[in-house]
């Protein structure tokens, strides 16, 4: 049982920003090392293997504040908790405790935090064993979760604009890209780097043979023709808990069925309604790619109906999803 300190749900003594914390204060605390410590006093040595290598894997959850209900609300905790023991499958690893062990430290954790505001909870299970050498097997692993607060990742209320990247994603015979691994993010950076530094909002990737994957980090939808289209796991997607979410929205409320397959480059050129999604990025209309105009330049119907189903799931105002939702408090 974790029972090191009282549960408490006051809210913090000084306001936190929007999009990040100050790891200073004595109040924020996270869990490390199988109990509940200061986030500012939470380390690691030079030496981790993790560290060194990139060898850990990790979830994004969003928590969302609702001002009128006063309650936060975690999104799919126990979707992303399935997936953090898949993805540490694959590195030759297993979660230290069973799935709903860790909604529950998940729980602990925002309580303990007192968080009344939108937050990112960062869970990642990393090769612990201080050491010299590539390798995945006979080293120890550990756990940390920490939350802090959070905002936009990339604009949610604008178009933004995209540049497809000269860097192709990590293929499954490469670094999987179904898990979240650590060391792949390096693809990921190189991507948003290359397109930030061309003027460009976002990096939209392309597999090993030139179809479509996925945004640097955020799942990709296209409307054509009137259809919702999404690429497959073939074409080295994360398999994304939003991505399945806003299938979800649009088969439920819209009547629309996604149609999964390959896309190619020049077929976003000529789409009525692109946009990325992902947890930590939301949802986020694209209205121009490589300085072609998507569509009439604005967020498109489909796009926008999506937006606002999203976020009155997300904030626990559709009782139909409250599946979806871990109430905190």
């Amino acid at each position: 049982m974790l029972t090191e300190k009282p549960l408490s749900t006051k809210p913090l003594s000084t306001p936190l920003p929007a999009t990040g914390v100050r790891p200073s204060s004595p109040d924020v605390v996270c869990w490390m090392g199988g109990g509940f410590v200061p986030l500012a006093e939470a380390r690691v040595g030079v030496m981790t293997h993790a560290f060194l290598y990139g060898t850990a894997t990790f979830e994004g959850i969003r928590a969302y504040w609702n001002e009128e209900q006063g309650q936060l609300y975690g999104l799919k905790v126990r979707e992303h908790m399935s997936r953090l023991a898949d993805s540490a499958k694959v590195l030759l690893m297993e979660p230290l405790m069973g799935t709903d062990e860790l909604v529950a430290l998940v729980v602990d954790l925002l309580r303990r935090n007192g968080f009344r505001q939108d937050t990112y909870v960062r869970p990642t299970l990393y090769k612990s064993t201080e050491a010299i050498g590539v390798r995945l097997h006979n080293l120890d692993h550990s756990m940390v979760i920490f939350a802090v607060p959070f905002g936009e990742y990339i604009a949610t209320d604008r178009g933004i604009s995209a540049q497809t990247s000269s860097w192709r994603r990590n293929g499954d015979l490469s670094i999987p890209a179904r898990s979240k691994i650590v060391g792949a993010y390096a693809n990921s950076a190189f991507s948003k780097s290359e397109a930030q530094l061309n003027g460009y909002d976002e990096a939209i990737v392309l597999t090993h043979d030139g179809h479509v994957s996925e945004g640097s980090a955020e799942n990709l939808f296209m409307v054509r023709d009137g259809q919702l289209l999404t690429p497959g796991v073939a074409d080295d997607i994360l398999e994304g808990v939003t991505r399945s979410a806003m299938m979800d929205l649009a088969r439920r409320e819209m009547g629309l069925e996604t149609i999964v397959r390959s896309i190619d480059r020049s077929e976003l050129y000529i789409a009525s309604e692109v946009f990325l999604c992902g947890t930590g990025a939301q949802i986020s209309p694209v209205t121009s790619i490589d300085h072609r105009t998507v569509g009439d330049g604005h967020a498109g119907p489909i796009t926008e109906r999506l937006v606002q189903l999203y976020f009155d799931a997300v904030r626990g105002r559709l009782p139909a999803y409250q599946d979806w939702l871990t109430p905190i408090y």
